[in-house]
């Protein structure tokens, strides 16, 4: 359980909440008082998808898909379409502020301009969503500022003519192994399509956890050249992979996964309370 925390939130297992961040074992526990009886059992009957693509994903029991193009042809697809539809797109617009106006809607500044909107979806950490609200609001931005993130770096690494030992998806690693690798996934065995011309050996190495956060403290310089080193030790010595590779992407994600620790449940409640009381939309 310690690795799949750290594979999938980066984080301590004892410091995450089973209620939040699996909610279907707490759900199976509350149900049948036993977490492997309530898996065995199921949910029960679930209404059929409407849509044959998912009805097809589950009737052939896919375990993972992409794109040929990789992930990144949804945003843009999804961009295609609503521009299509007369929908405005801005970017390098960062938001500066949000308040409520009349008829509970939010103006949200954008440092030389503004705009009114019925509704504002963040996808930003919520402590940093916090900073953006309104003096009247000050109880809201404490209870998101109390919902805290990780950093995860990710390093693609791609070699030629090289063999992986073992096939899968991929593996997690407890910290006890290896306090910095959070995991390593077999790129060119779940999706060999996308391995290019010439085709060559793709795995991504994912950094993180209190490994990272011990050099943010420590005031350590986290730069790609060390993202780097550590991912292409961490192949060698778990896959065997020892030469140097072809190809290398490093990006480091600040703050990119929220902890959902104990008691996370009543934070967002307490948000939700917050702003039914305040009224906003």
């Amino acid at each position: 359980m310690h690795s799949l925390c750290r594979g999938v939130f980066a984080g301590n297992s004892r410091e995450l909440s089973i209620r939040s961040c699996i909610p279907s074992l707490f759900q199976a526990e509350q149900t049948h008082r036993s977490v492997l009886l309530g898996l065995l059992l199921g949910p029960g009957r679930t209404p059929q998808p409407g849509s044959a693509l998912i009805r097809q994903a589950s009737a052939e029991r896919w375990s993972q898909w992409s794109l040929r193009g990789g992930l990144e042809m949804l945003p843009q697809a999804l961009e295609t379409h609503l521009t299509s539809r007369g929908v405005t797109v801005l970017r390098g617009h960062p938001v500066c502020g949000l308040s409520i106006q009349a008829e509970e809607r939010w103006k949200v500044s954008l440092g030389d301009s503004s705009l009114e909107a019925d509704h504002v979806i963040s996808a930003i950490p919520a402590s940093v969503l916090s900073k953006l609200l309104p003096a009247e609001a000050a109880p809201l931005a404490r209870a998101l500022s109390a919902i805290t993130a990780v950093s995860v770096a990710v390093v693609n690494l791609q070699y030629q003519g090289a063999h992986l030992p073992v096939q899968g998806f991929g593996h997690l690693m407890p910290s006890s192994e290896d306090p910095g690798v959070l995991g390593i996934v077999y790129d060119s065995v779940a999706f060999p399509e996308q391995d290019g011309s010439p085709p060559g050996l793709r795995v991504t190495v994912m950094l993180g956890g209190s490994w990272l956060q011990t050099l943010e403290a420590s005031g350590c310089v986290l730069s790609q050249e060390l993202f780097q080193q550590q991912a292409q030790e961490a192949v060698a010595t778990q896959l065997g992979l020892k030469e140097l590779p072809s190809h290398c992407l490093v990006h480091l994600h600040k703050n990119c996964i929220p902890q959902y620790t104990l008691g996370h449940w009543q934070k967002l409640e307490s948000a939700r309370q917050l702003l039914a009381a305040q009224g906003c939309p």
